[in-house]
C-alpha cells in the first residue's frame, strides 16, 4: 500500500510523508546540529503517549528538549509571550511544533517573535505588517497530529487579541517550517468528534479555496484533489479510522491550507468570530457553517459548484446537492446542523455579525457579503 511507507515532497517545503515519519525526527535535528529545541503542542497533547514518547526519543539522543503547552485552544497574544518567555530562559535553538492548528500557530508566532520583539501585532498582515519580518528566524520544524488546518506547511499564524478578540494573520514567507515530518499513525487515536471537526475544517479550506475569487488554477487543481480525498476518506476515517482513510485525510488537509493562499471565504468569516467570542472549535464551527455559508455562494457561481458536485461524483451537478451533500455528510460524521445545538444564543447574533463583516477572509469570497448577509446566515443557521 502507497501509505506505508514514506515518501517526499519538496512543495512547497520538504514534507516527509507516511507511516513512521516522525521518527526521522532526531537524525534529523542531529544532522543539522540543533541541540535544544523548544517544542510548542497544546495541553491535551502534552499528556499523550505518543508525544511522551517523542520526547523519550529525543532525550536519548542527548538532545535537550523544552516543552511548552501553556495555550489556549483559540491561540491569544499572550500565549506567545509566555512561549517566548520559555525560549529565553532555556536557552534554545530551534523550533518544534507538534499538534493541530492552535499549536502550530503559536509556535510559528514564537518563531516570529524570538528575533522581532515590537509589539506582535505590528507584524499582522492586514495592515502591512509582514514588510518588519526583515531579521533571520530559528530553525523551525512541524509536525501535525490532527488533519484540519494544514498549518504544518503554512507561512503565516492566526493569534487573537486576549481583549478584543480580534484575530490578527502573521504572515512572511520567513515563517515555513523548513520540514514537515507529516505521519498519518500520529492521528490514528484522535477521537471521532476532532477527526470530524478537523476534517470539515479541510474540507472548509479546499471549497473555499477552490471559490475564492483570486485568479490562481493551479490553487484550483490543488482543492478539487483535496475535495476528492475527504470525499474518499472523511466518514471512514471518523466512524472505523484505518491508515489509509487517515493518510487520505492528512493529505487532504496539507493541501486545503496549499490551495488557501488563493484566498478563503464566508465560511471563514462565519466560523472565526464563534471561536474568538464563544470559544468554539475551530473546525466545528466552519462544519456547522459550511452548508449555509456554501447555499449563500451558489447565484452566479454555478459553473464552480458543478465543477464541485463533479468532484463529489453527485448524480445531479449543481450547488444544491453541493449543499445537501454537506448536510448529509455532517450527519454521517455527528456534526449537528444548527448553531443552537452549540452554545450560540439568539443574543449572540449581533455582535457575531459585527466581528464576522470586521474579519479578513470574506473579501476574497466570489461575491460580497454585507453585515445583514453575515446576520441572515447566522438566523438561517439558527
Amino acid at each position: 500500500m502507497i501509505f506505508d511507507k514514506i515518501h517526499q515532497f519538496n512543495f512547497p517545503t520538504t514534507i516527509r510523508f507516511g507511516a513512521g515519519a516522525v521518527k526521522e525526527l532526531p537524525p534529523y535535528l542531529s544532522k543539522n546540529q540543533l541541540k535544544a529545541p523548544l517544542i510548542v503542542t497544546d495541553p491535551t497533547i502534552a499528556e499523550l503517549p505518543f508525544f511522551k514518547s517523542i520526547i523519550e526519543d529525543l532525550r536519548t539522543k542527548n538532545i535537550s528538549v523544552e516543552v511548552f503547552s501553556d495555550i489556549h485552544k483559540n491561540p491569544v497574544k499572550s500565549d506567545v509571550y509566555k512561549g517566548t518567555d520559555a525560549w529565553d530562559a532555556t536557552h534554545r535553538d530551534s523550533i518544534i511544533g507538534i499538534g493541530g492548528g492552535a499549536a502550530l500557530d503559536v509556535a510559528r508566532a514564537i518563531v516570529l517573535r524570538v528575533n522581532h520583539r515590537e509589539d506582535l501585532f505590528k507584524y499582522d498582515d492586514l495592515i502591512g505588517g509582514d514588510i518588519y519580518v526583515t531579521n533571520d528566524v530559528p530553525h523551525f520544524i512541524t509536525i501535525p497530529t490532527t488533519s484540519g488546518t494544514g498549518s504544518e506547511v503554512g507561512r503565516s499564524a492566526i493569534i487573537a487579541d486576549d481583549e478584543t478578540h480580534q484575530k490578527k494573520i502573521l504572515f512572511s514567507p520567513k515563517l515555513m517550517a523548513q520540514v514537515v515530518f507529516a505521519d498519518p499513525e500520529l492521528t490514528m487515536d484522535l477521537p471521532p468528534f476532532i477527526t470530524a471537526a478537523t476534517g470539515m475544517d479541510a474540507l472548509t479550506h479546499n471549497m473555499e479555496a477552490y471559490l475564492a475569487k483570486n485568479f490562481h488554477p493551479m490553487c484550483d487543481g490543488i482543492a478539487l484533489e483535496g475535495i476528492s480525498l475527504i470525499k474518499d476518506s472523511l466518514e471512514r476515517a471518523t466512524n472505523k479510522p484505518d491508515l489509509e482513510s487517515r493518510s487520505k485525510m492528512l493529505m487532504a488537509s496539507m493541501m486545503g491550507a496549499i490551495a488557501f493562499q488563493k484566498g478563503l471565504g464566508v465560511v471563514h468569516s462565519l466560523a472565526h468570530p464563534l471561536s474568538s467570542l464563544l470559544d468554539t472549535h475551530h473546525g466545528l464551527a466552519n462544519a456547522v457553517n459550511i452548508p449555509y455559508g456554501m447555499q449563500f455562494n451558489i447565484a452566479g457561481f454555478e459553473d464552480r459548484f458543478k465543477k464541485i458536485a463533479r468532484t463529489l461524483e453527485l448524480k445531479e451537478e449543481n450547488g444544491e446537492t453541493v449543499v445537501k451533500y454537506l448536510f448529509d455528510l455532517n450527519t454521517k460524521v455527528n456534526i449537528p446542523h444548527k448553531l443552537s445545538d452549540i452554545g450560540v444564543k439568539n443574543e449572540h447574533i449581533e455582535t457575531l455579525a459585527d466581528l464576522a463583516y470586521a474579519d479578513f477572509a470574506h473579501p476574497n469570497n466570489p461575491k460580497p457579503v454585507s453585515r445583514e448577509d453575515f446576520k441572515q446566515l447566522y438566523l438561517n443557521a439558527l
